[in-house]
């Protein structure tokens, strides 16, 4: 049995799948605004070229991110706000606790710095998947269409982050020793 998808707007003014939408839109806007600060911390942080050439680009791609769900919310007719994501800003201290308790220049801190952004990135992939969908269920297709083309860019973001992994940065973590000053008795 196919669900219809030809809600009309008038019917989602007022439910309460459109306040979901838009709180859900809220907490989105305001971690993809932290993570353009936090890819910036992440890219000065990173040590080889691959993954900093990554971080700068989806330090841009975020920007537009931001720009793009300024659209949806005008699609929709609502003014962009803000509510705190409590999820992405545990990911953002999670990334900043990698690069305080890492060895600069290591690839140790690269691994943990790919798996921080890589937290990111499929928290993001859940988000956008879930309000393209509602986007769609409640007719509104620009919002549908803009939120799909974040989460293409978001997919690609997460499988270039594991290719750089696999590239040899993993490798070479496992490589480095530990300290030996944690062998003293």
């Amino acid at each position: 049995m196919a669900i219809e998808t030809k809600t009309s707007n008038s019917i989602a003014a007022d439910s309460k799948l459109r306040e979901l939408f838009i709180d859900q839109l809220q907490d989105i806007y305001w971690a993809e605004r932290k993570l353009v600060k936090a890819l910036g911390k992440m890219l000065d942080a990173a040590t080889t070229a691959p993954l900093r050439e990554a971080f700068r680009k989806h330090q841009d791609e975020t920007r537009n991110h931001v720009t793009r769900l300024e659209q949806v919310f005008e699609s929709i007719g609502e003014k962009a706000d803000t509510t705190k994501c409590p999820a992405m800003a545990g990911i953002i201290d999670e990334a900043n606790d990698i690069i305080d308790e890492t060895d600069a220049s290591s690839s140790q801190r690269d691994a943990g710095l790919i798996i921080a952004a890589q937290k990111a990135e499929h928290y993001e992939i859940a988000t956008y998947g879930s309000l393209a969908q509602l986007a769609e269920i409640m007719g509104y297709i620009e919002a549908k269409n803009l939120l799909g083309t974040t989460l293409d860019e978001e997919k690609a973001t997460d499988e270039h982050l594991s290719q750089i992994a696999k590239s040899g940065i993993n490798y070479n973590a496992v490589l480095e020793k530990e300290d030996d000053k944690n062998d003293v008795l």
